[in-house]
């Protein structure tokens, strides 16, 4: 099946019922949302812009804006970073190294590679004390 392309047509073989359809040149979302109903109730109580209810925190207009702290990015403002953003990137890469190292041995491979070893390692121990029980009885001769 040939697709035509054109502006404005929908053009999704797999979409059959809107298949050919024009499409709108705004997205939905662009669109301004409808106004409510005037016949719909709104339920909601009417206070008037003097009434102060007793426990209501008062907030202070006059007061200037507050500083917070500047957040701590691990750099300085010359673009170094800095000794604890260092450290804390190294003690996170451990951790994750150690953890994969822990999971790897969980494994049924990971068991069979480290019984391997151990397996490889004795028999090197083992032709090892054979090459030094024959040097001595050459030694002896």
């Amino acid at each position: 099946m040939k697709q035509v392309h054109e502006p404005g047509i929908a053009t999704d073989p797999n979409n059959p019922a809107r298949y050919g359809d024009h499409v709108p040149d705004t997205d939905p979302v662009d669109q301004p949302a409808d106004e409510p109903h005037l016949d719909e109730v709104l339920d909601a109580e009417v206070v008037s812009a003097d009434e102060v209810h007793p426990g209501t925190p008062t907030v202070d207009v006059t007061a200037g804006p507050v500083a917070t702290p500047p957040m701590d990015t691990g750099y300085t403002a010359a673009g170094v970073p800095t000794f604890d953003s260092v450290r804390e990137k190294i003690e996170g890469r451990f951790g994750t190294a150690m953890g994969a190292a822990e999971l790897a041995a969980e494994t049924p491979e990971g068991r069979s590679a480290d019984e391997q070893y151990e397996a490889r390692q004795k028999a090197a121990a083992d032709r090892l004390a054979q090459i030094r029980a024959s040097m001595k009885s050459a030694d002896d001769s």
